[in-house]
Parts: structure tokens; C-alpha cells; sequence
């Protein structure tokens, strides 16, 4: 299984701020690498088919970072779209069935998250979202966002942590009215229906979402990397 992957590239980065005041925050860098960077480089090590970047806050300076690469934009200047509405728009880029999403804010380490979520997918699933335990989650502000039952299915508040990558099938998006609309909507429809599954990362993960967390993230990745 080789599915297509969609990075969200497009949010406004309002609580990086000052530091998104004329830069979008996925050409953030953290440990020497744009967020972005990190991104697309777990995709391409997973071997996903084709890669498609969203954009809408200084979209410009997305599409100048990504010329010349394999990466197609899926552009949102008129309206930004959230996630549910992005993935939507996007889906003539990324192909038939189901699709691997990825917030670009988050550091990981550890095995790759995509490839653990392609190697664990079953064809019975419509989401299968890579989780952290609370206790685990760097950076994260609030509490868990599910639970996790002995099947792995997942359900509202609990103890885990999206981690914002997942295997999602887009065929429920078509259903839903609104332009504008967060895959939470998809993701409460499919717990209902017991086919919204959920795995746990083996590694670390850092939230990326303020400024403060930057060095909290090369923390984390310094604590990762080889010594010699």
C-alpha cells in the first residue's frame, strides 16, 4: 500500500507569534530544518505516492520553498478551508482512496509515524489516527483528546493525544454541506459508526504551536540523535 499524502500548510500560525508575523509556520525551523522539511521528509521515507501541500498565509512563500520539488499545491488563497475542507479540495490531486494527513507542527522521533500507520491499516478501517499517551505529549496544553479501547478503536476524551497524522478514507467528506469544516466532523461520524481506529507512536513527539516549544522540540530531538 502506497497511498497519496496531504501536509496542512495552510493555517494562519496564530500563536507563533510574533515569529509567523511575515513567516508561515511551516518554514519555521526547529534543530536546523523548516517544519515543512521535516514533513515532507517522513513522507518520502514512508514511500508515499504522491505528495500534496496546502497553503493560504503567505502561500507565496510556501510555493517559493517547495519550487522545483515533486509536491503539488493545493492553493486556498480565496478561503481557508480547515482541515476537513482542505482535504476536500484537494482530493483531485491526491487520487482515489484513502488518504495519509500530516500537521507539519509537530517533531517526532522515533519510528516514522506514516509508515508504522501504513503497515498497521486494514481495509475495514475509515481512519486510523497515530496517538500519544498525555503523559507523553511535549508541549501539549489541555487534556487528551481520546480513548483507546482493547480493539483500538477510539472514542471522545480520554488519555491520548492525537498526534496529528493519520490514514483517513475522504469518502464521508463528500456528505458534509459546509465549505469550511474540520475533520473532526468525518472523525465523529466514523466513531459512531466503530470504524475510527486509533495506534500508538513508539517514540517522542513535541507540539510545536508557540514559540516557547522551539526549544523544547531540539530538546527532544537532541535526546534522539545517535551518540558517537
Amino acid at each position: 500500500m502506497r497511498p497519496p499524502l496531504m501536509i496542512f500548510a495552510a493555517g494562519l500560525g496564530t500563536r507563533m507569534r510574533p515569529l509567523t508575523d511575515h513567516l508561515p509556520k511551516p518554514l519555521i525551523e526547529v534543530g536546523g530544518q523548516t517544519l515543512l522539511d521535516r514533513a515532507l521528509a517522513l513522507g518520502r521515507q514512508a514511500g508515499v505516492a504522491r505528495i500534496v501541500v496546502n497553503s493560504h498565509y503567505l502561500g507565496c512563500r510556501i510555493a517559493a520553498h517547495l519550487a522545483g520539488q515533486e509536491v503539488a499545491i493545493s492553493d486556498e488563497a480565496a478561503l481557508l478551508l480547515d482541515t476537513g475542507g482542505g482535504l476536500r479540495r484537494a482530493l483531485p490531486l491526491l487520487g482515489q482512496g484513502p488518504v495519509l494527513t500530516l500537521n507539519p507542527d509537530v517533531v517526532w522521533t522515533g519510528p516514522n509515524p506514516l509508515a508504522a500507520l501504513i503497515a498497521a491499516w486494514r481495509p475495514d478501517m475509515e481512519a486510523l489516527l497515530m496517538l500519544v499517551p498525555r503523559d507523553r505529549a511535549t508541549a501539549r496544553v489541555g487534556p487528551g483528546d481520546f480513548a483507546l479501547d482493547d480493539a483500538g478503536r477510539i472514542s471522545r476524551r480520554g488519555d491520548v493525544v492525537y498526534g496529528g497524522a493519520q490514514i483517513i478514507r475522504p469518502d464521508l467528506l463528500a456528505g458534509i454541506g459546509e465549505a469550511v469544516f474540520s475533520l473532526n466532523r468525518a472523525w465523529d461520524l466514523m466513531i459512531a459508526r466503530g470504524t475510527a481506529h486509533g495506534i500508538l507512536h513508539a517514540g517522542g513527539w513535541c507540539d510545536v504551536g508557540r514559540p516557547e516549544a522551539i526549544a523544547q522540540a531540539e530538546a527532544l530531538l537532541a535526546k534522539d540523535a545517535p551518540h558517537g
